[in-house]
């Protein structure tokens, strides 16, 4: 049995979909599943229309000596690896992260309705938002499995139309350790938040509410690691609230230097209105600092209000400053936390993930 996995992205890429890929590339060769990846950054140097034309030239040349196809989005690399699994008669599975259609939609064309309305209505949108909706129904209605990384988005997927019977949770699995937690409280209050700087992150409310903060942490700094269309605007935003000395973008970070800046900061906040796993507060859990997050997607999945994280509504920014302020002033509550947070990262494990995908891939 051998898994090519088309993938959008991969190492040196950052992102879900390329850590995932590398990690099935380096865990089932030791279960005896020789693996191989196509990724379409080999490719992406390319026109817009050629690089496409020539990702499935390549998926349907390396797919012939593959058993299983493992599409890692239902869009950029999906269609074409579908059609190489039906002209060569291989099994198809499709791994669903997010709605790619959606993400475009609210990024580029103005579309307003949250996940749960979009994934519902069918011919409401621009023509392109459409498109990319017909194309991802299309993979998935003929994917022979669906795997999914979280209830939510399991959801969200049989609300296009798939039989809930296709589509299998698989949660992402979590397999750094790290040292036991300092008790020591931090004497330096810093809040991090990561992610890609799009609008559903919530970044502007967080950076918003920090005039209120600071009037009780005067010395509280804001660190915002990652990068995309909104950092512009974003920065704009500090300096039109005098924030320089107290926000800082930092841009996209090495895993490792990432890891670095969540260990030191006093809370973890991801203001998100849209998450289908956050593999972010998964890696904020296990190293140790209590997560603010919000109680949306497959959020709660994870993150148990007032037991190993603080849950509030998206864009709430009343309720963000009082979770945060409680963090900031409670070292007790936030030390329980994140030591409760780090004993449920142990049950996302990745011996249970491998096991759990081996089994949907040879069936």
């Amino acid at each position: 049995m051998k898994i090519l996995i088309a993938t959008g992205i991969y190492p040196p890429d950052v992102g879900g979909p390329a850590t995932y890929s590398k990690f099935l590339y380096e865990e089932l060769p030791r279960h005896g599943i020789p693996v191989e990846v196509l990724s379409f950054g080999s490719v992406r140097h390319l026109p817009k229309i050629i690089r496409h034309i020539v990702y499935a030239v390549l998926l349907f040349w390396h797919a012939r000596t593959a058993d299983v196809i493992f599409a890692q989005d239902p869009a950029n690399v999906g269609l074409s690896a579908l059609i190489a699994s039906k002209m060569l008669g291989k099994r198809f599975i499709l791994k669903i992260v997010g709605d790619y259609a959606w993400e475009q939609g609210v990024a580029r064309f103005g579309v307003t309705d949250t996940l749960d309305e979009f994934s519902v209505k069918k011919r409401e949108y621009p023509p392109f938002v459409c498109l990319l909706k017909s194309i991802e129904l299309y993979v998935a209605l003929r994917a022979d499995k669906i795997i999914t990384p979280s209830k939510y988005l399991k959801k969200i997927v049989s609300n296009w139309g798939i039989p809930e019977k296709n589509i299998a949770v698989v949660y992402n699995a979590f397999d750094d350790v790290f040292e036991k937690i300092d008790e020591t409280p931090k004497e330096e209050k810093i809040i991090i938040s990561a992610g890609r700087l799009v609008p559903w992150k919530g970044f502007f409310t967080l950076i918003a509410i920090m005039p209120k903060l600071l009037k009780h942490f005067p010395g509280l700094k804001l660190i915002i690691a990652g990068d995309g269309p909104d950092r512009i605007m974003l920065g704009r935003s500090i300096r039109e609230l005098g924030l320089n000395s107290s926000v800082f973008l930092v841009g996209s970070l090495p895993r490792e230097k990432l890891f670095k800046y969540i260990k030191s900061a006093s809370v973890f906040a991801l203001n998100t209105s849209y998450e289908g796993f956050s593999h972010q507060i998964l890696e904020a859990m296990a190293i140790g600092t209590p997560v603010v997050t919000t109680s949306i997607g497959g959020n709660p999945e994870m993150v148990r209000n007032e037991h190993n994280g603080l849950l509030v509504k998206p864009n709430d920014s009343d309720a963000l400053v009082r979770a945060i302020e409680r963090l900031l002033v409670d070292d007790a509550l936030s030390m329980t936390l994140a030591k409760n947070a780090q004993k449920t990262v142990a049950e996302f494990s990745a011996p249970r993930m491998i096991a759990e995908t081996i089994r949907i891939l040879l069936l």
